[in-house]
């Protein structure tokens, strides 16, 4: 374990070195943690080394994850709560780059960043690997609570696109064992405090089934009904914050109406902003622009449900 995590960090380091989108995050550097004490369950693993995209819409984005690992952020005055950044791709790259713009807002307001390089089915894993490794992942954040002053109520997610998603049924079927007990870790609940979902994949239910997301998910079974997130809602959703663009692309803005539908028909709280524009993939958003606005009305809907002081 300890020779895997010098190699995490010293990957991270070469990163933060070599590429500006790394660098002049403000983060600092991470504590990188292996998600899996040995092989990852599932099979399937990709061929040659990670990539990190440079250039258009790739640039900041990751690939070819070969060893799931996820990065903790200290913030300079911790509150004891943290957030579980999953960042978007469609399921075959990750934005690693939008997760640290978001990284870095909720740093400054106290909350732990925690940013997960998940496998990827588009890499060759098997369809269900980013569940299993987002779980895991919350179930060793819960169970290391201590090591980095968490309160283990307070751990949520944070997900964008395909990220949100995943954040979404992270939300809804936590308590669903989506692989095999490794170690005692795996005896903590994965459901978590809170999931905000951004410009977030949803349904894998027509009309609205057009995304790489659905596509990299087919070919497990049920999957239009399973792994659509809001037909999983049900009166133990934790509270879901949504945020999307009405002229959105990609994610057609009906996944956030559809999610926020179900968790009002629960009985759940949901709190939901549609911006008039915006498009997709918009991280944490431009200073000035409407969908910039979000990162301060989440912090404001956390404290609103105790997560933060007021």
């Amino acid at each position: 374990m300890m020779r895997r995590f010098f190699l995490f960090s010293l990957l991270a380091a070469l990163f933060s070195a070599a590429s500006p989108v790394f660098a002049q995050d403000g983060l600092g550097k991470p504590e990188v943690y292996a998600v899996w004490p040995g092989k990852p369950p599932g099979f399937g693993k990709p061929q040659g080394p990670e990539k990190v995209g440079n250039e258009g819409g790739q640039t900041g984005s990751w690939s070819n994850i070969s060893e799931p690992r996820y990065e903790v952020y200290r913030p300079k005055h911790p509150n004891g709560a943290a957030a579980l950044i999953l960042g978007g791709g469609g399921y075959f790259r990750i934005q690693i780059g939008s997760a640290k713009d978001v990284a870095a807002k909720l740093a400054a307001a106290g909350i732990t960043p925690v940013i997960l390089y998940y496998r990827l089915p588009g890499d060759g894993w098997n369809a269900d690997a980013p569940f299993q490794d987002a779980q895991r992942t919350l179930r060793l954040l819960k169970a290391g609570a201590k090591r980095w002053n968490l309160d283990a109520g307070r751990i949520g997610v944070v997900g964008m696109s395909a990220g949100g998603h995943l954040a979404g049924m992270m939300a809804t079927r936590g308590a669903h064992d989506f692989y095999p007990p490794a170690d005692e870790a795996d005896k903590q609940n994965a459901v978590p405090a809170f999931a905000a979902m951004i410009y977030p994949v949803v349904s894998m239910r027509p009309p609205i089934d057009t995304t790489q997301t659905r596509k990299k998910l087919s070919v497990l079974p049920d999957y239009r009904d399973f792994y659509s997130v809001e037909a999983q809602v049900d009166a133990a959703t934790p509270p879901v914050f949504l945020a999307h663009a009405a002229d959105d692309p990609i994610a057609n803005v009906e996944h956030s109406l559809r999610m926020f539908a179900a968790m009002r028909a629960a009985g759940r709280p949901v709190e939901m902003h549609v911006f008039e524009k915006g498009g997709h993939s918009w991280g944490a958003g431009k200073p000035g622009s409407l969908v910039g606005q979000w990162p301060d009305l989440f912090l404001a809907w956390l404290r609103s449900h105790q997560i933060l002081a007021n």
